[in-house]
């Protein structure tokens, strides 16, 4: 499973004219599932999300967690990070998971977040978002399983 990490002083995701999800301060992750995933991915992602340490402490050095801040989690589902990009001008994506998976995949991982954080958002599995965000620092980071 991939994570692409930000640190966010706000975030949004909307389907149309309508905000399905949105944090204060936290973080957005932009969630792919790769076919060759497991179920031990699925929590290994929730806890690195959870845990990885990209707030600043009294001082400044990134050493906070989400679970140390109480912030927000908006996880957004996008397949599209699972491309393989090596070759040609057009991404291929044989490496990705099935829907049915990503979506089974995506929805478990909501699932554990929200027994652990009080504000986790999410965009829409299959839908065609629009994502807004204001990235701090910039902070960002690609977590894989």
């Amino acid at each position: 499973m991939i994570g692409l990490l930000q640190r966010v002083n706000r975030a949004e995701v909307s389907v149309g004219d309508e905000v399905v999800g949105r944090i204060g301060r936290g973080l957005l992750v932009l969630v792919a599932v790769h076919r060759d995933d497991s179920e031990p991915d699925i929590s290994r992602l929730a806890d690195r999300i959870l845990g990885y340490r990209v707030f600043p402490d009294s001082a400044g050095r990134m050493n906070l967690s989400l679970r140390d801040e109480a912030g927000g989690l908006l996880l957004v589902p996008q397949f599209t990070l699972a491309a393989d990009t090596k070759k040609g001008s057009r991404a291929s994506f044989t490496k990705a998971a099935a829907p049915e998976k990503a979506a089974a995949y995506f929805d478990k991982l909501v699932s554990i977040c929200r027994g652990e954080l009080a504000n986790v958002e999410t965009g829409s599995f299959g839908s065609n978002m629009q994502v807004s965000l204001i990235n701090d620092g910039p902070v960002t980071f690609w977590l894989e399983t």
